[in-house]
């Protein structure tokens, strides 16, 4: 399956929403990978294995499921986390890519991809149309999430 959506993050015609920089914005972006517990409520732990200046590799704890997987960064534009196959889990990998069509215009660009089964059927396309449901809904909340903490004085993730 392949899904994709823009999430439009400063519109000029919203005069509540205080405008993010493309610095903030990036630094919530990777705030998500960093501390994914804020962003992610059926999370029970998580944990960074490997810290490099591009990359993280991530232990993720759901209840009795356990998920490695890789976020990989290119500062101010993309963030890209890939999930291997892992036993019942299918490879996967999401996109959380920054555009700017003109200045201060931005948006955020969620690009999912996994290797799951095709939407042949009935019910695997009512799955698919579930999860794109669900995808959006949790995109949105991250973004809410982001303007939170950057109104909050946004001071809980380290330089990247």
């Amino acid at each position: 399956m392949r899904f994709e959506h823009l999430i439009e993050i400063n519109d000029v015609r919203d005069l509540v929403s205080p405008v993010l920089t493309r610095e903030q914005l990036w630094r919530g972006l990777v705030l998500r990978a960093e501390r994914p517990e804020l962003f992610v409520p059926t999370l029970s732990e998580a944990s960074v294995v490997v810290r490099e200046s591009a990359r993280l590799v991530r232990r993720l704890r759901y209840g009795d499921v356990i998920v490695t997987d890789e976020v990989l960064f290119e500062p101010l534009s993309l963030v890209r986390y890939e999930i291997a196959a892992q036993g019942e889990i299918p490879r996967s990998t999401l996109r959380m890519s920054i555009e700017e069509p003109r200045p201060a215009a931005l948006f955020v660009r969620f690009t999912y991809e996994d290797d799951g089964a095709d939407a042949d059927e009935a019910d695997q396309e009512l799955f698919d149309a579930f999860r794109r449901a669900a995808y959006e809904e949790a995109d949105i909340a991250t973004i809410g999430t982001i303007r939170h903490w950057i109104a909050e004085g946004g001071h809980l993730v380290p330089d990247a």
